[in-house]
């Protein structure tokens, strides 16, 4: 990783051409992490069957909760060094990393052992029945034996993409899908593990592109590097990095609590089939998601040096030129979904039945897809700048605020359609909100600049 321009160029490119070289890595890098997800549920509904795919649906609020702890760390300390990097404090820049590597460590060791001690009632809890639990419990305690691994793949791709390396975060992610694509059918169908064979694969997968990132960032010569000093943990950086963290942590951990609800509504108004339904819907629609994710990914070490470099027309041009793009993505997933929902959803399942009742879902929860776009790049503008307290706020805005109580309140009316409605409800109103704080930190950076 050789000591080039790259953290320099954020605040001299042209804003179009830097947002192109950061995003589109980041996007395809998230393109194929949702993929991976994608492949992983395609595999299982055809290798294992239609209730598996319902037990694989039955871990989703664990992964979600997994990945809050990963984005609490990861995230905020990526936003953190970009602002460092801006500042050119390169000293801190090399603490942060340190830090990220032993916070991964902390948090990825407690999350397994204590969701490992309490595995089979909280799957229960989440909406398990005796056919589904076999499936979720084998798929989770592999993937907590290889939790660790996760928290530091998806922290030390943070650090590459902030650290002006979005393609090196790409390639990292793209080997990781490839090995995980060839490991799924040999594992399940080859070597008759099942469902077990899915989540070795996705740990395995990890473990060895793990490995290529800390080769990378053991390079001497490079901006940020692994050495000796940089491992004690440091109040400030912990501190300001878990602030920044916050937003994405709360609107995973909130995640969870959804994805249980929509779960036990799903079960009690459609039965284990309808949570195989949300499983394939889950996928389908977090591919878009993770499109703009990646989109944002891009954005935010833009945002983030040109708002530590005092260049508010930068950070603005940035600003505008995501939400054109998020828009456009997320219509093209509308679209699709309006006119091929059957092709879709018949990619994960054979069963008739399975594929019906995620046709139906997909429609509803596609409803308002093409604002969305708008709504996510909001929430990580104001994270990528240092406001966690707006970007918190949105987080919370739609899935604690007008989420969870749709969920509660509208299946009693409109049973199983009732939990699918409660979707794009949430989101509409989470974007009206979006809209208010934007304008209002829009005016403000016009009016005193960054």
């Amino acid at each position: 990783m050789a000591k080039e321009g790259a953290p320099i160029a954020l605040g001299t490119e042209k804003i179009g051409k830097l947002l192109m070289q950061y995003a589109i890595p980041a996007i395809i890098a998230m393109t194929a992490a949702s993929l991976y997800n994608i492949t992983d549920s395609i595999f299982i509904g055809h290798g294992v069957g239609a209730i598996a795919l319902s037990g694989l649906a039955i871990t989703f609020p664990l992964m979600n909760l997994a990945a809050a702890f990963g984005s609490l760390v990861g995230v905020g300390a990526s936003t953190l060094l970009s602002v460092r990097l801006g500042q050119k404090d390169y000293e801190t820049a090399n603490n942060i990393l340190g830090n990220v590597f032993v916070l991964n460590l902390i948090f990825g060791l407690a999350y397994s052992v204590v969701v490992f001690i309490f595995l089979k009632p909280i799957l229960y809890f989440f909406g398990a029945s005796e056919h589904t639990l076999p499936y979720a419990y084998d798929f989770m305690q592999i993937l907590l034996c290889g939790n660790v691994v996760t928290h530091m793949y998806f922290g030390l791709n943070a650090m590459l993409r902030s650290s002006g390396h979005p393609k090196k975060a790409m390639y990292a992610t793209i080997f990781t899908v490839m090995i995980n694509i060839v490991l799924n059918p040999l594992f399940i169908f080859g070597f008759g593990w099942g469902i077990r064979g899915s989540a070795f694969a996705t740990v395995i997968s990890q473990v060895i592109v793990l490995i290529w990132q800390i080769h990378i960032f053991s390079d001497k010569n490079g901006f940020i590097h692994l050495k000796k000093g940089i491992y004690r943990l440091r109040k400030n950086i912990v501190k300001d990095s878990l602030s920044i963290g916050m937003a994405p942590f709360l609107m995973n951990a909130a995640s969870c609590v959804i994805v249980v609800l929509i779960n036990q509504g799903l079960i009690r108004n459609g039965g284990d089939l309808a949570v195989g339904a949300y499983g394939i819907v889950n996928r389908v629609a977090f591919l878009f998601v993770m499109i703009v994710m990646g989109l944002n990914q891009g954005m935010q070490p833009i945002a983030g040096y040109n708002y530590g470099a005092n260049l508010p027309s930068r950070v603005m041009e940035v600003l505008k030129k995501a939400i054109i793009i998020a828009t456009v993505i997320m219509t093209v997933g509308f679209l699709i979904i309006e006119f091929l929902p059957h092709a879709v959803a018949s990619v994960f399942t054979a069963d008739e039945k399975l594929t019906d009742l995620a046709v139906t879902g997909l429609r509803f929860v596609f409803m308002f897809y093409p604002l969305v776009g708008f709504q996510m790049v909001t929430s990580t503008f104001f994270q990528s700048i240092g406001k966690p307290g707006k970007a918190i706020f949105l987080s919370v805005t739609r899935q604690v605020l007008f989420l969870i109580p749709f969920l509660l309140i509208l299946p009693d009316f409109w049973g199983i359609n009732g939990v699918w409605l409660s979707m794009p409800f949430a989101d509409f109103l989470a974007i009206i909100i979006s809209l208010v704080l934007l304008t209002n930190q829009i005016k403000k950076l016009k009016a005193s600049g960054v």
